[in-house]
C-alpha cells in the first residue's frame, strides 16, 4: 500500500531532524545525563515535528541498548514504537479523549508498570482541547508520577494549558523551519524518489507550507500526483492556487502608474477563471510585506520566503516605492484580507480594496503637505478681486465693460520679495514702509496665497489702536474675516500682539490699491 511521503519520509532519530537544533540537543544532553523529566510540553506551529520528537523520545528511552540519544532502529521496542504497535507507548488524541472520565482511565493505567519497556510513556496530541476538569483530575499524578512513566504534551497552543500543568513539566518550543531548509529536505526527497523539475518549484512548494514541513511535504505529495515525476513551476502554483511574483507584479505595476482601471480588470480576470479572491487578497498581503522586507534591506534576507532570483525581482520592484508608501499599502492589505474573510460580497470589497491602494499610493504625508503651503512660489499677478459696486477697494471701471474684461486691481510690489522670503521663513514682520496697514495686510494674504481672505480685507475699512486692529466691513464679508489665519498674518504685519474686532457696517468705497506692475 502507498505511503505518503510525510510518512515515509519521517525522521526516525534526532539526526533526521531539521530546524529544531535546540530541542534536540537538550533531550540528547538529558539522555545522556540521565536527566530524564517526567513530564515534557512541545508547542509550536503544526507540522514542525512535535510528535515526532516525541516518538523518538520513546524510542530512545525504550531502545534495548538505551537509554540512548541514538537508538539502534532494528530492536523489537524500536521497530513497535516505529509502528505506532508499542504496548507500553500510549498515543491519545486530546482532542476526542479530553473529558474528566479518559483523565481517570489514564490516572489508573500509570499505576501498572510497563509489560515489557523500560519506561510506560504517554504522549497526549493536541493537549490544550483537555478540559480544566480533566487537567486537575491529572494534576497530581503529573506531578508525582511513578518512576517508570513519562508524560509528553503536544499542542499548538500552549497559552491554553494551565499554569499548573505548565509549571510541572518542562517545555520546548518547535519553531517554524526555515526556507532554505525546507527547500533542501525537498531536494532530498526529490533525488531519492526520482522527481525532476525546474528552478522555482521547491521554492513554491515551501512557500506553501510556510514553515511546516509537513505541509510542505503534503504538498509535494500533491504536485506528483497531479503532474507526475517532472513538474513545473507554473503546473505546482495553479494546482496549490498560487500567484507569481509576475502576476502580483501587475498590482504594483498599476499602482505606480495610479492605474485604478488596470485594477479592475485584474479582479474581472480572478472572478473569470475562477480564483478564489480571499486567497489573493493574503497573497496580495504577503507580496507587499516581502516588498517592504526587501525595500528595508537592501539586499537578500533570509526574512523573505523565496528564491535568489524571486529576491532579485522583489528588490528591483521595491526600489520604486518608498518605506512609507510600502507600509501604508499593507496596511490597507492586511485590511481587505481580513475584510474578505465575511464578506458576502468579496468582488466588490477586493475591488473597493484595490482602488484604495491606487488613491494612497496618490497621497502625501501630511508634513510635505504642509512645507509646500510655506515653499509655493508667489504669482506674478495676484487672482482678480470680485467688481462690486461698494466696498473699500472696489475696482472703479466702466459699466458698460463687461467683467472678464476689467482690469483687475494689482497689490503693491515693494517689499515683496522680502515679505515672501521672511515669511517662508516665518520671522520678522512686514516693515511699515510698503503702505498703510490696510495695504501691508493685503499684500501679505496674497502672498502667502490666503487670496479670499485678502478679497475680504480690500472690501473693508481697517483702523489701528493701541492694541487692537478694527475692521469694518459688510455681512458678505464677515465670516471671511473670522479665519484664524487672519490674525496670525495681522501680528506679523503690525509686529505685535493685538487683538482682532469684526465690526458690520457701512464702508465708503475708496481708490483702488496701488498696482504692482512699474510705473513707465
Amino acid at each position: 500500500m502507498y505511503q505518503v511521503i510525510a510518512r515515509k519520509y519521517r525522521p526516525q532519530t534526532f539526526a533526521e531532524l531539521i530546524g529544531q537544533e535546540h530541542v534536540r540537543t537538550t533531550l540528547e544532553n538529558a539522555i545522556t545525563q540521565q536527566r530524564i523529566a517526567h513530564g515534557y510540553i512541545f508547542s509550536g506551529q503544526r507540522g514542525t515535528g512535535k510528535t515526532t520528537v516525541a516518538r523518538i523520545m520513546a524510542r530512545c528511552l525504550n531502545c534495548e541498548k538505551g537509554p540512548t540519544a541514538s537508538p539502534c532502529g532494528v530492536c523489537a521496542s524500536c521497530t513497535e514504537i516505529s509502528a505506532g504497535s508499542a504496548m507500553d507507548v500510549i498515543e491519545i488524541d486530546a482532542a476526542s479523549n479530553r473529558g474528566i472520565n479518559e483523565m481517570r482511565e489514564l490516572r489508573e493505567n500509570v499505576r501498572f508498570r510497563p509489560a515489557r519497556d523500560r519506561y510506560k510513556v504517554f504522549i497526549i496530541d493536541e493537549a490544550h482541547q483537555i478540559t480544566n476538569e480533566a487537567f486537575n483530575a491529572l494534576l497530581k499524578t503529573l506531578e508525582e508520577p511513578p518512576e517508570w512513566v513519562v508524560f509528553i504534551l503536544c499542542t499548538t497552543e500552549s497559552h491554553k494549558i494551565p499554569q499548573t500543568i505548565a509549571s510541572r513539566c518542562q517545555q520546548f518550543s518547535f519553531r517554524s523551519v526555515d526556507f532554505g531548509l525546507l527547500v533542501e529536505r525537498m531536494e532530498f526527497i526529490a533525488k531519492e524518489e526520482g522527481v525532476t523539475y525546474d528552478g522555482e518549484v521547491l521554492s513554491v512548494l515551501a512557500q506553501a507550507g510556510e514553515g511546516s514541513v509537513r505541509d510542505s511535504l503534503s504538498a509535494f505529495d500533491q504536485a506528483i500526483a497531479c503532474c507526475g515525476n517532472a513538474l513545473e513551476a507554473a503546473q505546482v502554483r495553479e494546482l496549490l492556487g498560487m500567484f507569481s511574483l509576475d502576476s502580483m507584479g501587475q498590482v504594483s505595476q498599476a499602482l505606480l502608474a495610479g492605474d485604478s482601471r488596470r485594477m479592475l480588470d485584474i479582479v474581472a480576470e480572478l472572478e473569470s477563471n475562477g480564483r478564489s479572491l480571499q486567497h489573493f487578497a493574503r497573497e496580495l498581503a504577503r507580496y507587499v510585506r516581502n516588498l517592504l522586507v526587501a525595500r528595508i534591506s537592501g539586499g537578500p534576507t533570509r526574512l523573505i520566503a523565496a528564491s535568489a532570483a524571486e529576491q532579485t525581482k522583489l528588490a528591483e520592484t521595491a526600489q520604486q516605492f518608498t518605506e512609507e508608501d510600502l507600509t501604508r499599502h499593507l496596511k490597507l492589505s492586511l485590511d481587505l484580507f481580513r475584510d474578505l474573510q465575511s464578506s458576502l460580497q468579496p468582488r466588490l470589497h477586493l475591488e473597493m480594496g484595490l482602488l484604495r491602494l491606487v488613491h494612497a499610493a496618490k497621497m502625501v504625508p501630511i508634513e510635505e503637505a504642509i512645507a509646500s503651503l510655506g515653499s509655493a512660489p508667489a504669482p506674478k499677478t495676484p487672482p482678480p478681486t470680485n467688481p462690486l459696486p461698494y466696498g473699500r477697494g472696489s475696482v472703479q471701471s466702466s459699466s458698460s465693460t463687461p467683467a472678464e474684461f476689467r482690469t483687475p486691481a494689482a497689490s503693491p510690489a515693494p517689499a515683496a520679495a522680502p515679505a515672501q522670503s521672511r515669511d517662508r521663513e516665518g520671522a520678522g514682520p512686514v516693515p511699515p514702509s510698503s503702505g498703510d496697514l490696510s495695504t501691508r495686510i493685503h499684500a501679505a494674504l496674497i502672498e502667502s496665497k490666503q487670496v479670499h481672505l485678502a478679497d475680504a480685507v480690500e472690501h473693508s475699512a481697517v483702523a489701528e489702536a493701541a492694541n487692537e486692529v478694527v475692521f469694518t466691513t459688510s455681512k458678505m464679508f464677515q465670516m471671511f474675516l473670522k479665519d484664524p489665519a487672519l490674525e496670525a498674518v495681522v501680528k506679523r504685519v503690525v509686529g505685535r500682539p493685538v487683538r482682532l474686532t469684526i465690526k458690520v457696517g457701512t464702508v465708503d468705497a475708496p481708490a483702488p490699491m496701488a498696482s504692482a506692475e512699474p510705473k513707465i
